[in-house]
């Protein structure tokens, strides 16, 4: 928007001119109210005394002429509204003041409340929601306030207002949800910028909050934008809520036959081997159950590595206990079925069209 506004800077500039001009214009007319018929007959006599005098007046006259047309153009009735009437200059005037009114809240919003909350110990997410939330109340005065100062009566619009918000609102039912979804989520707080959440099917990182949405980055740098009613509805992950810690547990089988002790005692190492595995809570090892072609086990260890990089742990810890076990000469089995064939001479027996069957 503020890169909009400097590039148009002349724009703005120009109808500022014309405004002054057309006011000033304004005040001439009435100030003097017989000018019209002074300078007719002044012209007259000069035309009648000098010749070139008069000509000069003819081309004075012909600037007013031009002047006056703006006048009339810029203040002439659009929409009539109560007592009031929406003129092009008024227009005009209320788009200048809408665009400072954006200007000054931004400034006022990033220079002055995001520095004083610097000075606080609020989280990141709170900060920005409170700074969105009193940006937008000053955004809702300063157009009230603009339209008030332009002269547009809006008691007239109510009525039309009414009309409008009635059919508007149920269009308006999913972003008017994800507005209040976002003050909540500013009021309770149950993510923050930074956390590592899954909701939706999305797993990713907190980039940024705000009323509507929240952007979230997933592993792969990829920027999901997910409705702030989202969060409200469905079911939250958030891995950075409260204790970083959490424990993952990665489930392994080995071939019958096996040693369970032995594959408990290989599970601890390679969970001990691995620095991002935590000392405290110690890791453990869970003999599930007898399964359909192995013995299933469950390697149960602490870290904090889920907050940063979940798949990487994971994936590190699996490729340690392959390798460990190929160390030790222990098989992690596939599902295997086996076919056992009858041996034996099928015995049929001829019907009576002489065609061979199969003997019951």
């Amino acid at each position: 928007m503020v890169t909009l506004i400097r590039g148009a800077g002349k724009f703005w500039i120009i109808l500022a001119i014309l405004l002054l001009w057309a006011g000033i214009s304004e005040a001439y007319g009435q100030g003097e109210p017989n000018g019209t018929q002074t300078a007719i007959a002044d012209q007259n006599r000069t035309a009648t005394a000098n010749p070139a005098e008069a000509d000069s007046l003819t081309g004075s006259d012909t600037d007013n002429g031009g002047l006056e047309l703006v006048k009339k153009i810029l203040t002439y009735p659009l929409i009539k509204m109560g007592e009031s009437s929406l003129t092009l200059q008024s227009l005009l005037i209320l788009g200048i003041l809408f665009v400072l009114v954006i200007v000054i809240e931004k400034i006022v919003r990033e220079r002055v409340i995001m520095r004083i909350f610097e000075k606080t110990d609020f989280p990141e997410s709170l900060e920005y929601g409170i700074a969105r939330i009193l940006g937008y109340i000053f955004m809702v005065i300063g157009f009230y306030t603009s339209f008030q100062i332009v002269g547009i009566d809006l008691s007239s619009l109510t009525i039309i207002a009414g009309g409008i918000s009635v059919g508007v609102g149920f269009g308006l039912q999913n972003i008017i949800n994800n507005f209040v979804s976002g003050i909540i989520i500013f009021a309770e707080q149950p993510i923050a910028i930074g956390d590592r959440i899954e909701v939706s099917g999305i797993a990713g990182r907190v980039e940024k909050i705000s009323l509507r949405s929240t952007m979230v980055v997933t592993s792969d740098n990829i920027t999901m934008i997910v409705p702030n009613g989202d969060f409200i509805s469905q079911t939250v992950t958030n891995w950075s809520y409260s204790d970083p810690k959490v424990r993952i547990r990665i489930s392994v089988g080995v071939a019958y036959g096996t040693d369970p002790r032995e594959v408990e005692k290989l599970l601890l190492e390679v969970a001990d081997e691995d620095a991002r595995t935590l000392k405290d809570p110690k890791p453990s090892v869970i003999f599930r159950a007898f399964g359909a072609s192995s013995l299933d086990f469950e390697l149960a260890a602490w870290t904090k590595e889920m907050t940063t990089r979940p798949t990487n742990y994971i994936s590190g810890m699996n490729f340690a206990i392959d390798k460990k076990f190929r160390e030790h000469d222990i098989e992690i089995p596939f599902p295997q079925r086996d076919l056992h064939i009858r041996s034996g001479v099928l015995e049929t027996k001829k019907a009576a069209n002489g065609k061979p069957v199969a003997a019951e």
